[in-house]
């Protein structure tokens, strides 16, 4: 094997959390620190003293307190379902992994487009993984790549002939397309997709397949950290908030069964599932066109209509590469968010299906997390207003701001003892003043097919 790629297999168990591992006293010391912050922050929420320096802004600014009513009802139920999930994010346990006697027969599916030397690592992060050689394939699929890609998926597979199959597509059909190639060659019972710029862990595989025992599993998000976090203040940033998505969002999500979205950078689905929901898929359309993006969260709905639960791995990490520019992060919400519009449209209509548990929950958290929208908005026009005759408001916002995320940064710190908490902070202000156009954009633009990574 290239020294180069090698380099890269050799990272450690705890390389997703990019620090030494909490231990249980020091866990036990900020889950105490958060259960009391919760407690006391609800306390002054409910008795109305959270609120009362920004009721004194309003009034001196001769401001009506109905206007920002809104947010303080939507802020305290904000609290209460923090709580809530706190609860459930306590509660969580990965699955057992599977053991080498029990793994299933599997299939990693990776689609390529103008990926260059990256794919070639993907791939050999995949064949250096521990799972069993005659239960296992790699089916790589280059969607029509325009450069290198191709050179570098056949010298892998030259290196793996009886574990890795390079498919060529002739010209770029889509994400989709490819990985419905890869899914339609597939013989495993298992299958598993690996983003092209992802390498995973050594007992991924192992731990992707062990909650498909559970026979009501019909896919699997495994965590997903970023690959290059030390690369740059934006992909730090990313690298906490992938933290949080996953450790803490998806883990919530995990303990009702209902998992949102199965990210494409490493997730599992049971074959037999996706081979009934695969054509709609495909061919799935919005408002007349053809949907080109946004196909893991797609595919997750289709498995969550057909009665099937979703669930987290937390012991099953991809580490993939994020965005180091501005203008990169824009491209890849703007993406994220015009799929998040369609998809929660679509999830609308499916959560009615779900048991009685996980309906009431998924209905709670997403009728207070799409409420921050038209809030935040209402609210933040308001303040612009306010803070020309009363800057202190502004101040004060701001203030909140940085101990909210502050707040939330102990959630990081449960997860990962590590200093990256600052950029949890930073990308608190960061997202405050130059990310709040994204959403209302990309609902103006919901129909654009572009992909926008190249």
């Amino acid at each position: 094997m290239p020294p180069y790629l090698q380099a890269v297999l050799r990272l450690p168990a705890s390389a997703a959390e990019g620090g030494p591992l909490p231990g249980r006293g020091y866990r036990i010391l900020v889950g105490s620190i958060i259960v009391l912050g919760l407690a006391a922050t609800l306390y002054l929420a409910l008795n109305g003293e959270l609120y009362r320096p920004l009721r004194q802004s309003i009034e001196a600014g001769n401001w009506s307190e109905a206007i920002l009513k809104p947010s303080f009802i939507w802020a305290s139920m904000g609290l209460l379902m923090l709580a809530v999930r706190t609860l459930l994010w306590f509660s969580y346990r990965p699955f057992d992994a599977a053991t080498h006697g029990s793994a299933p027969t599997m299939t990693v599916v990776i689609p390529a487009y103008n990926e260059g030397p990256m794919v070639e690592q993907s791939i050999e992060s995949v064949a250096a993984a521990r799972y069993p050689r005659g239960r296992l394939e790699i089916l790589v699929v280059d969607d029509g790549s325009t450069d290198d890609t191709w050179m570098y998926i056949q010298r892998a597979a030259a290196r793996h002939p009886r574990l890795v199959t390079a498919v060529r597509l002739e010209r770029n059909q889509g994400k989709r397309a490819a990985l419905a190639t890869g899914f339609r060659a597939a013989r495993g019972a298992i299958l598993v997709t690996i983003d092209s710029d992802s390498v995973i862990e050594t007992d991924a595989l192992l731990a992707m397949a062990g909650p498909f025992r559970d026979p009501r599993v019909g896919a699997v998000a495994g965590k997903v950290a970023a690959y290059n976090r030390d690369r740059g203040t934006i992909p730090g940033m990313l690298h906490v908030r992938y933290v949080l998505s996953f450790d803490f969002q998806r883990s919530v999500q995990s303990t009702y069964r209902t998992v949102f979205c199965c990210p494409g950078a490493l997730a599992g689905y049971r074959a037999s599932v996706v081979r009934e929901v695969l054509e709609p898929w495909l061919e799935q359309r919005f408002l007349g066109v053809r949907c080109t993006y946004g196909e893991d969260r797609a595919l997750t709905n289709a498995i969550l209509e057909r009665g099937f639960d979703t669930v987290y791995q937390g012991s099953a990490v991809v580490h993939t590469l994020v965005p180091d520019t501005y203008a990169k992060l824009c491209r890849m919400y703007l993406r994220w968010d015009r799929s998040y519009v369609r998809e929660e449209i679509r999830f609308a209509r499916i959560v009615w299906k779900r048991p009685l548990i996980p309906m009431v929950l998924a209905l709670i958290e997403k009728l207070i997390t799409n409420l921050r929208f038209p809030v935040a908005w209402i609210a933040t026009v308001t303040l612009a207003v306010i803070a020309v005759s009363e800057p202190m408001a502004l101040v004060r916002v701001l203030l909140a701001i940085g101990i909210g995320a502050g707040f939330y940064m102990l959630y990081y710190l449960y997860t990962e003892r590590s200093m990256r908490f600052v950029h949890g902070i930073l990308y608190a202000y960061f997202a405050f003043f130059t990310l709040w156009w994204i959403f209302p954009y990309a609902i103006i633009t919901v129909r654009s097919r572009s992909w926008m990574t190249r």
